[in-house]
């Protein structure tokens, strides 16, 4: 079953007067379940496509497809609305919010989703306990080590039952053991949960566990594996 679909995708940014073309007519299918990797050079064009399936930029031409709803003719009201809906995200950065607990930060989109208190710290308990972080709950940020908290990104990503997650380099903060538990969680939920998972790495780990993997060079698909 197919879940996303970008047909001639373009995306041209403006750097100071010159036009860059970072993505030149991309079309792509992928499927629910999988577990793709986006590969390629820096400047490639894979953040910019990453961002623009995860709604968090409009292309400039071209459309893009998510459980056959066009994303690219929304406005940033309903793509925000859709991004808290149907997408979780998990950043080279963690981005978690440093005043919030564990359990606080994986709560937090519930709460923009307007699900009760009680609700919420059940279901994101629940989801600690299963992936075995429960003992984070009450620590912020700073009381955690880099892979504590990218677990804890991963949690928060997935706890609204996301249709797809994307992760930018999610392992290039982390050294390579950490790295690979936080791949073996991610696995995890894609063979247990069936959610999709596209990743923007140039990681040879995270490669390795590609189910498919798509190499970009100048803002075209030049490969797939």
């Amino acid at each position: 079953m197919q879940i996303i679909r970008t047909e001639k995708l373009e995306k041209i940014y403006n750097d100071n007067g010159v036009p860059v073309h970072a993505l030149k007519g991309i079309d792509l299918e992928i499927a629910k379940g999988d577990f793709m990797v986006i590969a390629g050079p820096s400047g490639s064009g894979k953040t910019t496509l990453l961002n623009l399936m995860g709604a968090l930029d409009k292309p400039t031409e071209g459309n893009i497809f998510i459980e056959n709803e066009d994303i690219s003719t929304k406005s940033k009201k309903e793509l925000s609305e859709f991004r808290l809906k149907n997408l979780g995200f998990v950043f080279q950065a963690y981005n978690l919010i440093p005043v919030l607990t564990a359990l606080e930060n994986i709560e937090f989109s519930m709460m923009l989703l307007g699900i009760n208190e009680e609700e919420r710290q059940d279901k994101a308990l629940a989801l600690m306990k299963e992936l075995e972080i429960d003992e984070l709950a009450n620590k912020r940020p700073n009381e955690m080590s880099g892979g504590q908290q990218q677990r804890v990104a991963v949690t928060r990503a997935i706890v609204n039952n996301p249709s797809v997650v994307l992760a930018d380099e999610p392992t290039a903060n982390l050294d390579s053991e950490t790295g690979a538990k936080l791949l073996d969680l991610m696995q995890k939920m894609n063979k247990e949960k069936n959610i999709t998972f596209i990743f923007s790495s140039h990681d040879s780990q995270v490669i390795e566990r590609a189910k498919r993997l798509l190499i970009l060079k100048d803002g075209k698909i030049v490969e797939e594996k």
